[in-house]
């Protein structure tokens, strides 16, 4: 399992990797992994707003359906149209394909309430 040092996590298993006050969201390779093969995300229109930790869509695998949670509070920017088709760059990249939405922060102290990469693989060993 990889935990790239330079993002932060959320003990719902989503990272975030923080550009000025703009953030890159998607799931860990744990949790890729857990899921199994990828088939669907359904995920939300840019101009939507989500307080930490809402819901922000769905991903579906062979064994099993998961919400999505934002570990930030902020202003959807941008959807990865990727993965509508191609669902599947969760498990072959999910930390570069496979990211989901970018969320303009609203609150960029809600950072300090995330994992670094060692307490995330403390979570999940």
């Amino acid at each position: 399992m990889d935990f790239p040092k330079d993002l932060k996590y959320s003990k719902e298993h989503e990272w975030i990797k923080v550009d000025g006050d703009t953030a890159t969201i998607g799931i860990t390779d744990y949790a890729q992994g857990e899921l199994g093969d990828v088939v669907f995300v359904e995920l939300p229109e840019t101009g939507e707003e989500f307080k930490q930790m809402d819901a922000f869509g769905t991903i579906e695998a062979v064994k099993a359906v998961s919400e999505l949670y934002t570990p930030v509070s902020g202003e959807i920017v941008e959807i990865n149209d990727k993965l509508e088709d191609e669902a599947g760059l969760v498990n072959q990249d999910c930390y570069g394909d496979g990211w989901m939405i970018k969320i303009k922060l609203s609150n960029p102290s809600e950072l300090d309430d995330l994992l670094d990469a060692d307490k995330y693989k403390e979570l999940v060993e």
